[in-house]
């Protein structure tokens, strides 16, 4: 093969490693940081970026929002109850600069701070507290976090805590309060029901006793009321008795008069 072929070929190879090697690719949810010569020269936006080969390096640095899970922590409340509690924290990468300056590994630091700080805020609060203001303690360890990482550049976006174990033993306690508070509010609603009636009694018995008639016609209900079942046995109210033998008596006193006043006409003559 001709020697000027042969170099020429090698000189095409070296073009295109060079080429190659200079040319580099910035996707749109990136952003790359520029060394030249181990000096951070500039940020390269996403598109076709051409780097000096050997002499400069072009990291890339992914802006999307990243989804960490907080593994679960063996935790101990301000009030001596071990839980353990997981979470689930969101972050993003806001300067691309100090995500590699500043910190060797990002995804790494936020999840260690992260579990350190879910122990801290957790540990702060009673077993109550843990169980009905998850909300407060999202925004209180959120704010921890964001304090620590702006310095890395990166920005937490939310936090959530996503599950709480709780021991056996406060399961079965947790419960029983629980079964106590219902029966609790049964009382107070069937008393508040008892003295509900009993108002209501006495202003019904107010009623009757300035209309006797009242208390007549309710004494009729009742037996109109027994009387729908097939019962083979009658109680009548006392009241009733009573007015009943008064009535018995007014017809007898009835009667002798109508029969004596037959009588008197006879005698005269």
């Amino acid at each position: 093969m001709n020697p000027t072929i042969l170099v020429a070929i090698v000189l095409v190879v070296l073009l295109l490693i060079v080429a190659r090697m200079s040319i580099r690719i910035v996707r749109q949810y990136e952003k790359g940081v520029l060394f030249r010569l181990g000096r951070v020269v500039g940020v390269r936006e996403p598109g076709l970026q051409l780097i000096i080969p050997v002499i400069d390096r072009l990291p890339l640095v992914s802006l999307r929002i990243v989804t960490m899970p907080i593994q679960s922590q063996g935790i101990i409340t301000q009030d001596n109850v071990s839980v353990d509690v997981s979470a689930v924290a969101y972050y993003r990468v806001v300067d691309a600069v100090k995500s590699i300056v500043a910190i060797e590994n990002v995804a790494a630091a936020i999840d260690q701070i992260a579990q350190t700080t879910l122990r801290k805020v957790v540990g702060q609060h009673t077993l109550d507290q843990t169980l009905s203001e998850t909300a407060r303690i999202n925004a209180d360890i959120r704010q921890i976090l964001d304090v620590l990482s702006v310095e890395w550049g990166v920005e937490v976006t939310l936090v959530e805590l996503k599950d709480i174990q709780l021991p056996e033993s406060m399961k079965r306690a947790m419960a029983r309060q629980a079964e106590a508070e219902r029966e609790k509010r049964a009382k107070i609603i069937a008393a508040e029901g008892e003295a509900i009636a009993a108002t209501a009694l006495g202003d019904a018995s107010d009623t009757m006793m300035a209309h006797p008639l009242a208390l007549q016609l309710r004494n009729l209900q009742s037996l109109v009321e027994i009387g729908v079942d097939k019962n083979t046995t009658v109680v009548f109210p006392a009241p009733l008795m009573s007015t009943i033998g008064e009535l018995s008596a007014f017809l007898a006193r009835e009667g002798q008069a109508a029969s004596s006043g037959s009588t008197s006409p006879i005698k005269a003559a």
